[in-house]
């Protein structure tokens, strides 16, 4: 069968039918989804019969996998998968995945495996589409702009508001601290395209203070996530989404009255981020090496 992409939404998101993806893909199929992925930034499969293995299979198409996580428990017997389960924490904040890091994964996989009656859909905004929105003035200023990316960040949770389970959460996933200097604005390396490097981890301008940096960050945040950038995915159990982590933000809406939601993450190795003037991203503090290999 031929592979068929269909549009979720004019500016991200499709939908592939004719690929069965609990198989080996053959070289000319990752080709077409390696181009559906560059094109939509985000790719829906149906998952019925895709168990942790498969899925690690079917990421490896894109290249070497990392870990579940640089500090982060994987799923017991599978060191490259992440449970993403309501009961451990919940990312309801937009961020690109692991960007406190020298070299983020290149893109994510997620499959639903448990979900809620109602809500818990995901969001992923096209970072791309955000930069192109700029005014002139401000795409020159976010040109010049790079940033420092931690993972000491509280996910927005008041500190009143952060139980002993939290604060363990908390705890455990500070336990290695990382500081990474990305510029704001990424080159992709298969497309040319420009995108906003930005996102939750993204905590500081270099040069300026925590209180300007706020200003400037919360000002390009807002044109990643204006609703015309934004796919909205409500899932249905045995789906997998796999997205272009160098150009997309995403965020996991809490809206489902602390029910049971599960899905579980592998992300493919990434390369070192480029900025439009050719300079790489550069550690400032954490060696990420067990977590990442640097994807040529």
């Amino acid at each position: 069968m031929s592979i068929g992409i269909t549009k979720v939404t004019a500016r991200i998101g499709a939908r592939v039918s004719g690929v069965d993806i609990t198989r080996p893909l053959a070289p000319e199929q990752v080709a077409a989804l390696r181009e559906a992925l560059n094109a939509h930034k985000a790719l829906v499969f149906d998952a019925q019969g895709l168990d942790d293995a498969g899925q690690q299979a079917f990421a490896r198409h894109f290249g070497d996998l990392t870990t579940a996580h640089p500090t982060v428990g994987a799923v017991e017997g599978a060191p490259n998968v992440l449970p993403v389960d309501s009961e451990r924490g919940r990312a309801n904040h937009w961020h690109t995945d692991v960007t406190f890091v020298l070299n983020p994964p290149q893109a994510s996989t997620l499959r639903s495996i448990t979900v809620p009656p109602y809500g818990g859909e995901t969001l992923i905004a096209n970072a791309a589409a955000a930069y192109r929105d700029l005014p002139e003035p401000l795409r020159r200023l976010a040109d010049t702009l790079w940033a420092e990316h931690t993972n000491d960040y509280d996910y927005a949770v008041p500190d009143e508001e952060i139980d002993e389970e939290k604060a363990a959460q908390r705890a455990q996933f500070t336990s290695i601290e990382y500081r990474t200097a990305h510029p704001v604005v990424r080159v992709h390396p298969l497309t040319g395209e420009r995108g906003l490097f930005i996102g939750g981890f993204a905590q500081r301008i270099t040069g300026l203070s925590v209180g300007e940096s706020r200003r400037i960050l919360d000002l390009l945040q807002a044109y990643v996530t204006r609703p015309e950038n934004i796919l909205r995915w409500r899932w249905s159990e045995n789906q997998l989404v796999l997205f272009d982590n160098r150009i997309t933000q995403h965020y996991a809406i809490d809206n489902y009255d602390g029910q049971p939601r599960r899905l579980h993450r592998v992300t493919v190795a990434g390369d070192v981020p480029v900025g439009i003037e050719g300079k790489e991203s550069y550690s400032i503090e954490g060696d990420a090496s067990h977590y990442t290999p640097v994807a040529a």
